[in-house]
């Protein structure tokens, strides 16, 4: 928990007191100078009319107001003034008795109030804001050089410590020694060993580096700074470095600790990268404040420990990373199929489920899904049971929950027409029949042609039976042989194409461009890298969008041949498959189109029956042909 404000209660007491005065000096400038008796209000207009009707008997003019009576000691009336020269006369020529009225008794009150109350105006608020900027509040004026870093302190009943961390054994291995230095640190200094000062957890997004920080504060018991890169920059120059200033000297009174920043890409991006020109000077001297700050930490501050998080390491300033700041990496990786049964026992603890619900099955169904994502699945499963009004999640709520994550939300109201349906159906089961036929791919858990999402028609859902780190050419090129069944399959039985294989092609030519440009797996262009993407970012699959180096032009023409060729390879290879198949394609068709969905030992059973009687043949001319087409030379 956030640890309390602990400001004098007389401090904020006497500004309070102050504030309320300021205000009733205020509002006093605003009230009559003086009060007078109670009177009737009258027009000028009528004013006027009595006087020349010889009605009125006495009157008192002053310069906001008139006030006179029609008989002495009788009732008062008043108006307001108009401005006319001419009204002593008129009064006088009626025989009213008038007089001005006397300067108020506290008109030098007044006149002393409008040469006190500006600068009290103006001290007061001055004082508001420094108060809250003493407080420590984000809003106040004075507290933008201030640190914005939130300090938590927790009790036994909201620690986070190492076991509500699962499926990161070995990043939680490298931090027990971050713990048993902040407990023990004599027992290493007296050795000499010298603890590092910078941690950087490095990982793709969702993969816990944030609660993983907050353990190791739980586990070691101590004041637990959070802060993240962004909140160090502003419009204002200097600001950014003032605030890690401000976050040191704080830590420093709170030692031992530690100091969490997220995301410190946001100040910590190279400054050889051209990005720190004009308005980005500023992050800039915020980083140079942070490095300075790191290295600045003396005897009496050795027990701080800079912990970072950041999903992008490689745009980092080498600076940071070097021995003495950020000398220590942990990577924080998506789990295997061990973490993701661990994680999800963690966040099932607080659903209620089913006895027959298996987490193990859920996490060989979920490859690839880091921590938050399981979490997130095992809400949605939770949400849909209660949406059913069961008394217990479910198996099958498990499985939708995975679907609605991976696919999209089922729309059932987008309705096909007939013609639409008979396409999908057909293309869908290409795709499922060419992926049964392909050596080392997933395997086939369930065919649907009931829309999904922003735009998925229908869907093959793949499963893999286990956690798999590497793809040889053959896998990559079945991969891509299934990409196209979809399309294939509509060749094959309606002589045409439609326009729902985009996305297929799509994935089928990145995966062969990262085969040529990335893997090296190409006869013509060698063992050579010709794309960068791996230096980019972290990926999900091992894939992103390919961003070429500078090549020359035969190159580049090179590369698109050999892409051609593998993605044409491939889409011959599934057309010979579902040409063999084309019974069985057609019966698996019109079942799903009766069912809408397909799936489990059913659907397996039926795309067992897939041949490949003259596919071996057929494969072995295509890579004949593919080897001839390698010999033909080609300037790169």
């Amino acid at each position: 928990m956030p640890i309390k404000d602990k400001k004098p209660q007389q401090r904020r007491t006497a500004n309070w007191i102050f504030l309320v005065i300021s205000a009733v000096l205020v509002i006093s400038t605003f009230l009559p100078s003086s009060f007078s008796q109670a009177a009737e209000k009258v027009p000028y207009s009528a004013f006027i009319t009595q006087v020349k009707e010889h009605k009125v008997a006495s009157a008192s003019v002053g310069e906001k107001q008139i006030q006179y009576q029609l008989e002495p000691g009788g009732a008062v009336y008043e108006t307001m003034p108009v401005f006319d020269l001419n009204l002593p006369t008129l009064l006088q020529e009626n025989g009213v008795e008038f007089s001005a009225q006397p300067a108020s008794g506290n008109a030098w009150f007044g006149s002393l109030l409008s040469w006190v109350i500006p600068p009290l105006i103006f001290v007061a608020v001055w004082r508001f804001f420094l108060m809250r900027g003493q407080g420590g509040g984000q809003g106040g004026v004075f507290s933008i050089g201030k640190s914005r870093a939130k300090i938590y302190v927790e009790d036994e009943d909201t620690k986070i410590k190492f076991t509500d961390v699962a499926g990161v054994d070995e990043a939680k291995t490298e931090l027990v020694e971050i713990v048993d230095f902040l407990q023990n640190s004599k027992r290493f200094t007296e050795l000499g060993a010298r603890i590092p000062k910078g941690v950087l957890l490095v990982g793709p997004p969702g993969t816990g580096k944030t609660l993983l920080a907050k353990a190791v504060a739980g586990e070691a018991g101590v004041p637990f700074f959070s802060i993240s890169g962004s909140e160090f920059i502003e419009m204002f120059v200097g600001v950014g470095s003032s605030r890690v200033r401000d976050l040191f000297e704080q830590a420093k009174k709170q030692a031992p600790c530690i100091i969490f920043i997220d995301e410190l890409d946001a100040i910590g991006k190279s400054r050889s990268s051209g990005g720190f020109y004009g308005g980005n000077d500023e992050r800039e001297q915020t980083l140079n404040q942070l490095l300075a700050e790191m290295d600045g930490f003396g005897v009496e501050d050795s027990t701080i420990i800079v912990l970072a998080a950041t999903n992008r390491p490689e745009i980092l300033d080498p600076a940071l990373l070097r021995p003495g700041r950020f000398d220590r990496q942990v990577l924080v990786d998506r789990p295997d199929l061990k973490g993701r049964d661990a994680i999800l026992n963690i966040h099932a603890k607080e659903v209620k489920l089913a006895d027959e619900v298996d987490l193990r099955a859920i996490a060989t169904r979920t490859p690839g899904f880091a921590g938050a994502d399981l979490a997130n699945l095992v809400n949605e499963a939770a949400l849909l049971a209660a949406r059913n009004h069961r008394e217990a999640v479910e198996q099958q709520d498990f499985a939708e929950a995975i679907e609605r994550v991976v696919a999209g939300l089922e729309k059932r109201s987008r309705v096909l027409n007939d013609k639409e349906k008979e396409i999908v159906a057909y293309h869908e089961v290409g795709h499922a029949l060419v992926g049964a036929a392909m050596p080392g791919t997933d395997q086939v858990e369930k065919i649907s042609i009931v829309p999904r999402g922003m735009a998925a028609l229908g869907y093959t859902l793949q499963l893999p039976t286990e956690d798999r780190f590497l793809r040889d050419e053959a896998e990559l090129k079945g991969q891509i042989a299934t990409m196209l069944g979809g399309r294939s399959a509509e060749e094959v039985i309606f002589g045409s194409i439609t326009t729902g294989a985009a996305n297929d092609l799509q994935r089928a030519t990145d995966v062969a461009e990262q085969m040529v440009t990335s893997y090296g797996m190409s006869q013509v262009l060698g063992p050579l890298a010709y794309d960068r993407s791996k230096q980019n970012n972290f990926l999900d699959n091992g894939a992103a969008p390919n961003a070429r180096r500078m090549v020359s032009d035969e190159t580049a023409k090179a590369i698109d041949a050999e892409v051609k060729n593998i993605v044409e390879s491939a889409h011959q290879r599934a057309l010979t498959i579902l040409r063999d198949n084309r019974d069985l394609l057609v019966q698996i068709s019109k079942q799903l189109l009766e069912e809408e969905v397909m799936e489990g030992d059913a659907l397996r059973a039926m795309l067992s029956q897939v041949q490949l009687k003259d596919s071996a043949e057929s494969v072995a001319q295509l890579k004949e042909a593919h080897i001839e087409a390698d010999k033909q030379p080609v300037e790169v």
